[in-house]
């Protein structure tokens, strides 16, 4: 699998927890897996992403493209390549292996997190409530480096991983309505 850099993190004085780069991505797709001319049940990973069911349209919305941007960061490969319309406009590449968006209740959120995130083999991205309620990111840092994970909530939950292990640990959940 290609190593890919980790984000940089900008250092600042006002912090008192120490923000950590994200680790390179631990899983994905090799280059000769990457398969743009096969239906995507047929990529070898799955992924999902599973939103607090009670969040009003924007929040959830704002949760979800919060994980899955984290989550495209973490997945090598998982992005298409970009492509050009008609009239020679450039377009981002897309996730060539698709996303389903599932809605479940905030207290499953947590419990799912933890299971996925024992799974071997699983990227698991997460966006607690915390992240809604906060505008700087180094407060953000500093709220989380003050909270025990037990007591995290969350608002969505990122999973990829092979396709039996994410389904099991989502098959009973909806799509989200």
């Amino acid at each position: 699998m290609p190593a890919f850099p980790a984000a940089p993190v900008a250092p600042d004085a006002t912090t008192t927890a120490t923000p950590v780069s994200a680790p390179s991505p631990a899983i994905g797709f090799d280059p000769e897996e990457i398969r743009l001319d096969e239906p995507t049940r047929s990529a070898r990973l799955k992924w999902v992403v599973v939103v607090d069911e009670t969040l009003p349209p924007g929040r959830a919305a704002n949760a979800v493209a919060c994980v899955t941007a984290a989550t495209t960061s973490g997945v090598a490969g998982l992005l298409g390549p970009a492509t050009t319309d008609a009239d020679g406009d450039a377009h981002t590449g897309l996730p060539w292996i698709g996303c389903t968006v599932l809605g479940a209740p905030r207290d499953v959120l947590a419990a799912l997190r933890a299971r996925a995130a024992a799974s071997p083999g699983m990227h698991v991205a997460d966006m607690p409530a915390v992240a809604q309620e906060i505008r700087v990111y180094t407060e953000y840092v500093d709220a989380m480096a003050g909270r025990p994970g037990d007591a995290l909530d969350y608002l969505a939950v990122s999973l990829v991983g092979p396709k039996n292990r994410v389904d099991r640990l989502v098959g009973k959940l909806r799509l989200l309505a």
